[in-house]
């Protein structure tokens, strides 16, 4: 989608924000230069806005409602938008993810999905009663091809140790499953490494998520039972990345990352 362009109202309530700050702006016939003065933004941050790239806050809202006379709408908007559900969080997510640059992840439970075997996959969503299993399980062996394509992004992954113990899919699906680890660590593109259980508490303990870089920034991506959330705030896609950074201070080098998952594959007998 073209970054100058409002996403479909009708595709949730933060696409219906993005839609009527771009409508409203028009209206009065007013330029991103200048929303952007009022807003303390950038001009480009204004375009994010108005393609749904980023998401309004409290403060800003209130200010447009002010300066548009528009009733309240965008704080009314903005208050709906917090509460409900997504119902195209997967399709958004997989749009920012197929045209990242970098994507930083961490998870504690289950091998990520760009990591999964097809067996381990099935496993998962066979567990979860998925209703369209082949489906799902096609359609995330699809998504691993971002990491073998020219102009592949810069991958960095954090695992948990606790990662490598569950007998996904039984003995058999959990040797293959590791043994694919292990050769996705060895693509030039991908930082793997583990955070042994050793190191006790840590943030990663509060669930997985990612941090991903796209042209017009970052953002993060929460993951969550039936779905997830995307965080386009900066700030708190900047609380995200420090996060990332402060599990990874506890994590194994790459080497010694690699000697756990072997030792984890031959243990498994």
């Amino acid at each position: 989608m073209n970054i100058n362009e409002s996403p479909d109202p009708r595709l949730n309530l933060w696409a219906t924000i993005a839609y009527y700050l771009r409508f409203y702006r028009m209206q009065h016939g007013q330029s991103g230069d200048v929303v952007a003065r009022w807003l303390n933004r950038s001009r480009s941050s204004i375009s994010r806005l108005e393609s749904g790239e980023s998401r309004l806050k409290e403060k800003e809202a209130a200010l447009l409602d002010a300066r548009w006379n528009t009733g309240g709408l965008f704080g009314v908007l903005l208050w709906f938008a917090r509460l409900g559900h997504d119902p195209n969080w997967n399709k958004n997510y997989l749009a920012f993810e197929d045209r990242a640059s970098e994507i930083r992840m961490y998870d504690g439970q289950l091998v990520p999905a760009l990591l999964q075997t097809p067996e381990y996959a099935r496993a998962l969503l066979t567990a979860g009663r998925s209703k369209i299993l082949d489906k799902a399980v096609e359609g995330r062996m699809a998504r691993q091809s971002i990491l073998r394509r020219p102009g592949a992004p810069e991958v960095w992954v954090l695992l948990s140790e606790t990662v490598l113990a569950p007998l996904v899919g039984g003995v058999a699906v959990m040797r293959g499953q590791l043994a694919h680890l292990l050769a996705v660590s060895e693509l030039p593109n991908v930082i793997m490494r583990l955070i042994p259980n050793s190191a006790g508490a840590n943030e990663g303990l509060d669930g997985p998520f990612k941090v991903l870089k796209v042209k017009e920034g970052e953002i993060g991506y929460l993951v969550a039972p039936n779905g997830g959330r995307l965080e386009l705030d900066a700030e708190e896609v900047a609380g995200l990345r420090a996060r990332f950074d402060r599990i990874g201070a506890l994590a194994l080098p790459v080497d010694l990352s690699r000697a756990l998952i072997q030792d984890a594959l031959e243990s498994m007998r």
